[in-house]
């Protein structure tokens, strides 16, 4: 498997760090990974909700010195 697409959001606060994912997601293929860097503590609670909603799923979340390391897998794209 490859290295995750890499988004960096930090010094950024909620929303920017789930837009930020959401855009990088754009016209992905399912089962892509993408690791969103965040230092807002709220893109600990944004970032599954908005999996939910894109049909993807958190498959990693780690903290290190204040930085949030949270690993996502793309689902099916939604349907509008």
């Amino acid at each position: 498997m490859s290295d995750p697409i890499l988004v960096d959001a930090r010094g950024h606060l909620c929303p920017v760090p789930s837009l930020r994912l959401q855009k990088a997601m754009h016209g992905l293929t399912p089962g892509a990974r993408l690791t969103l860097l965040a230092t807002d503590p709220m893109a600990r609670i944004d970032v599954p909700y908005l999996m939910k909603d894109l049909g993807g799923a958190v498959v990693d979340v780690e903290e290190t010195n204040g930085v949030l390391a949270i690993t996502v897998e793309t689902g099916a794209a939604p349907t509008d």
